[in-house]
C-alpha cells in the first residue's frame, strides 16, 4: 500500500478527520538515519503526525515544524512538513537503545522523557505562529492531543503507531487525527468516544488490511462520514548544493575569507537526508565573490 493521507468530515462538518498510512516514509527515514527500533518508532510517529498536520495547511508552500525537546536519551526530535504531503525529520540520538516498556512495547516515552513540544507554522506572514506545551507522556500521540486542546483550543484525539518486523525494518506505520469543530453536539461527542474505545491500535488495523478510509469509517461510524480528499505523502528532503551555497553566503564575507585562509575544504551535512556537500578552496573563492556582488546589490 502506498503512503497517503485521507481527509474527511462528519456530523454535518462539525467533525474533521485525517488518517494516514506511512510505512514507506518511515522506512525511508529509518534507512537514511540508521535509527534503532525505539528511535524509528519515535521519529515515525512524529513524521506521521507531521504529514497529517501538514495536510491541514492552506497553501502548499506553508511549512509546519514539530520540535520535541526532552530529557530522555533520544535527545530530541525535529520534523518539518509542507502542504504537499512532503515530510522530513531526524532524531538527535538515532541509535538510542532501551529495554521494552512494562507493557512489552518499544519504550518511546522513556526515550523522549520530559520536556516540551513546539509547533511552528510558517504561513508566509511576517512572523510564524508558535505554540508550546509540556510533554504529557513522551508517547507523542498523547502529547499532540494535549497540544491541540491547550494551545489551539481544539478538542482532538490523535492516534499514532509504528510496528516493526523482527529484522527491525518497518512493518506498518500510520495514524489518525480527529477534531471537533465548534457547535459539535453532545451526542456526536459521545458517539465519537464510543467509536474510539471500540477500535484497536492503528498498526493493528493496518496489519489486518484496513486502509485509511476504513479506519476513518470505524472512527466515524454513525456520524455520516464523507471522504473529501486523498493526498500522497512521502519522506522528501529538498536540500541542494545551491541552497547550501546560499547558506554559506549568509554567514558573511569575513567568515568565508577565514575558511579560505585556513586552506581546508569545508563539508556541510544535511541533518534531514545525511547528504554531504564538500566545497573546495576554489569554490569558496567563487562564493566569496558572489557574496561581494550580493552585498553590492543589497547596498
Amino acid at each position: 500500500m502506498e503512503d497517503y493521507i485521507v481527509r474527511a468530515t462528519a456530523a454535518n462538518a462539525t467533525v474533521r478527520a485525517f488518517a494516514a498510512t506511512t510505512r514507506e516514509l518511515v522506512e525511508t527515514a529509518r534507512m537514511v538515519h540508521h535509527t534503532s527500533p525505539v528511535a524509528t518508532a519515535a521519529l515515525g510517529r512524529l513524521l506521521t503526525a507531521g504529514s497529517m498536520m501538514g495536510s491541514m495547511l492552506k497553501n502548499e508552500t506553508d511549512l509546519l515544524t514539530l520540535k520535541i525537546d526532552g530529557d530522555g536519551p533520544i535527545g530530541g526530535l525535529l520534523v518539518t512538513a509542507d502542504g504537499k504531503g512532503d515530510v522530513k525529520g531526524y532524531a538527535v540520538c538515532p541509535d538510542v537503545m532501551l529495554p521494552p516498556s512494562p507493557a512489552g512495547k518499544l519504550d518511546v516515552g522513556g526515550a523522549v522523557g520530559h520536556g516540551t513540544l513546539r509547533v511552528i507554522k510558517d504561513l508566509g506572514l511576517k512572523e510564524p505562529y508558535t505554540g508550546q506545551t509540556s510533554l504529557q507522556s513522551g508517547e507523542i500521540a498523547e502529547d499532540l492531543t494535549w497540544y491541540f486542546a491547550s494551545s489551539e483550543q481544539v478538542p482532538s484525539t490523535v492516534g499514532l503507531g509504528v510496528l516493526m518486523n523482527r529484522d527491525n525494518t518497518v512493518r506498518r506505520a500510520g495514524g489518525f487525527l480527529i477534531q471537533l469543530m465548534p457547535f459539535a453536539e453532545q451526542e456526536v461527542i459521545e458517539k465519537l468516544e464510543e467509536n474510539i474505545k471500540a477500535i484497536c491500535s492503528v498498526t493493528s488495523m493496518l496489519d489486518e488490511g484496513d486502509t485509511p478510509e476504513q479506519i476513518l469509517e470505524r472512527l466515524l461510524a454513525g456520524l455520516q462520514p464523507e471522504m473529501t480528499d486523498r493526498l500522497p505523502t512521502r519522506y522528501h528532503c529538498g536540500c541542494s548544493r545551491q541552497r547550501v551555497e546560499k547558506a554559506i553566503i549568509s554567514i558573511g564575507r569575513k567568515e568565508i575569507a577565514d575558511m579560505i585562509r585556513e586552506e581546508k575544504p569545508i563539508t556541510v551535512n544535511c541533518h534531514f537526508c545525511e547528504k554531504e556537500y564538500v566545497f573546495s578552496m576554489e569554490e569558496l573563492s567563487e562564493i566569496l565573490t558572489q557574496c561581494g556582488s550580493h552585498e553590492a546589490v543589497s547596498g
